[in-house]
């Protein structure tokens, strides 16, 4: 303890200790608690002390985390002795905060003592409940754990699946959800995070809409869970090439008509309109109406020098007629009497709104009249019948009609910008495409090709080749698995591959883990089998 002695004398000693001073620093900021004596005057854990002490076998005025192996069963205890190490609080709730913060099952704040109503009227939180006073309650109630979604949750597959993605979430943040600069470097993006991509797969993996669930996997087949992280990455895959690689949530203007992008375009494009996209009679009930007063403009926009601003809706009374997006202008122009600058949006160089002609996108449309139902989200929904099911199924509309709803206060129909400009709800924009995945690639049986099916070939057959993706890709950039079909040949088809590849070997690390059969050499998934299939709807 006194060098120079052994080997010499001390070999960075001022280096060292400064690196205990920031060590302190960082974990006191200047501000050590005092230490004091216990209570009796005897030092701390003497057996002559009557306050609980450890190994003492009673109860302590802190609380801890039990750190359950099943996280989702982890849960604050106060009992004596306090663990070597482990981290305390001095209320229940703080401890369930902290060490269990988004524990979906509510575990930990559950199996709380419940705080006594007090005679003077203070709140609950008085010292020696265990509970400190109530926080506003977050996007993601407590569930069941005997509900359908805690079971679900609870699983041994929903547990590994979320395993493997909280170990990755760094990269998924840094390595996948990218987008491309104006110079053409990759930084992550500001619209799409893991966080919120998270709380989007508790609410759709569990819950669902109108029965269906996003796939996550076998529970009936040792890492059956790995079907659901593929399943996973076709979505990411598609998500990073729809819209993650331009950071846009608003679908972007992006078709030209003899070398202009007309403000119509929020109508849509390719000769599309939105507006008329209406559900089937069966599901025209559920469809959003088309209000000619409704007002609205995106919230994100393409980034590249004189990128058309944000799309916008509104009546002909507010524009009788549709101009354009002059990509041309130079818009700073301090010189210039009076002086012009770019205000459009955010970070704009150059462009301006030009209502001074009136210009026809595709369709022929010259106003913006009821075109509020343009693109948003991870996969762009778009159109009157997807906000509506929305809405019907997970908003306002399925709270005036006394359903369960989780987004009771959201209304898609009256403000479909709601799931770009929400701060309340961010994981809005990956739901939304999540919703589309389950109704539209999930569910896909056409021409002798099951996605089901062929995902899980892809798996079993040790995750080779592209044809796989390929249908995938099909299936959401053309609306069938083996374009040319609907609207053209497969676009970005190679981006899509290697994007997928991507993902997987982020997930997995290039040596994904052995599926096997089910115990009973069942097929996965078998209705022979008796164990329960995660996500089947059945027990």
């Amino acid at each position: 303890h006194n060098p120079p002695c052994g080997t010499g004398a001390l070999d960075g000693g001022r280096e060292r200790a400064q690196n205990f001073r920031k060590v302190l620093d960082v974990f006191f900021g200047g501000s050590p608690p005092q230490v004091g004596p216990s209570p009796s005057g005897s030092p701390p854990g003497s057996l002559t002390d009557s306050g609980p002490t450890a190994g003492s076998g009673t109860s302590t005025g802190r609380w801890y985390p039990d750190y359950n192996a099943q996280w989702a069963l982890g849960k604050c205890v106060n009992d004596a002795p306090i663990p070597s190490g482990r981290p305390s609080y001095e209320t229940g709730d703080d401890c369930c905060q902290k060490a269990y913060g988004g524990q979906a099952s509510g575990m930990c704040l559950s199996s709380l003592p419940k705080a006594p109503s007090s005679p003077s009227g203070s709140p609950p939180g008085t010292p020696g409940t265990g509970l400190s006073p109530q926080t506003p309650p977050t996007t993601r109630q407590p569930v069941s754990l005997t509900s359908e979604a805690g079971q679900i949750m609870n699983s041994e597959t929903f547990i590994e699946m979320e395993n493997t993605l909280d170990s990755v979430k760094n990269e998924i943040d840094n390595k996948l959800f990218l987008y491309q600069t104006p110079a053409y470097q990759w930084i992550a993006s500001s619209v799409y995070r893991y966080n919120d991509f998270k709380e989007s797969l508790y609410v759709m993996a569990t819950e669902g809409v109108a029965g269906k669930k996003f796939y996550i996997g076998e529970g009936d087949v040792k890492n059956g869970h790995v079907y659901g992280l593929v399943n996973i990455a076709a979505f990411l895959a598609q998500s990073m090439k729809e819209t993650i690689q331009y950071d846009a949530c608003d679908e972007n203007s992006w078709d030209l008509v003899g070398g202009k992008y007309p403000l119509s375009n929020a109508c849509g494009q390719l000769g599309q309109s939105y507006q008329d996209y209406k559900c089937s009679p069966e599901e025209a009930h559920m469809e959003c109406p088309v209000d000619p007063n409704m007002s609205i403009k995106g919230v994100t926009h393409a980034k590249w020098y004189g990128a058309p601003g944000p799309m916008f809706c509104g009546p002909k009374s507010e524009y009788p007629f549709s101009g354009i997006w002059n990509h041309n202008y130079e818009c700073n122009r301090g010189w210039a009497n009076p002086p012009e600058s770019c205000d459009d949006y955010e970070g704009q160089k150059a462009g301006k709104y030009d209502h001074s002609i009136s210009y026809a996108n595709t369709a022929g449309r010259t106003d913006v009249e009821g075109c509020c139902w343009w693109g948003r989200g991870v996969i762009q929904t778009s159109g009157v019948c997807n906000f509506g099911k929305l809405n019907y199924y997970l908003g306002a509309g399925a709270k005036k009609d006394g359903r369960p709803a989780k987004y009771p206060q959201v209304d898609f129909c009256k403000d479909p910008e709601v799931i770009c400009s929400s701060s309340e709800y961010k994981e809005l924009k990956w739901i939304a495409g999540e919703f589309y995945w389950m109704e539209s690639v999930q569910s896909y049986n056409e021409g002798g090709w099951d996605y089901t099916t062929e995902l899980r070939k892809f798996v079993d057959g040790g995750m080779t080749g592209t044809g796989f993706i390929d249908g995938v890709s099909g299936i959401v950039n053309r609306g069938c698995h083996n374009p040319p079909c609907g609207t053209g040949a497969l676009d970005g088809g190679r981006e899509r591959a290697q994007n997928f590849r991507k993902v997987l070997d982020v997930f997995f690390g290039g040596s994904p883990p052995q599926v096997g059969p089910s115990p009973s050499g069942s097929p996965p998934g078998s209705l022979t089998d008796l164990g329960q299939t995660a996500g089947s709807g059945t027990s």
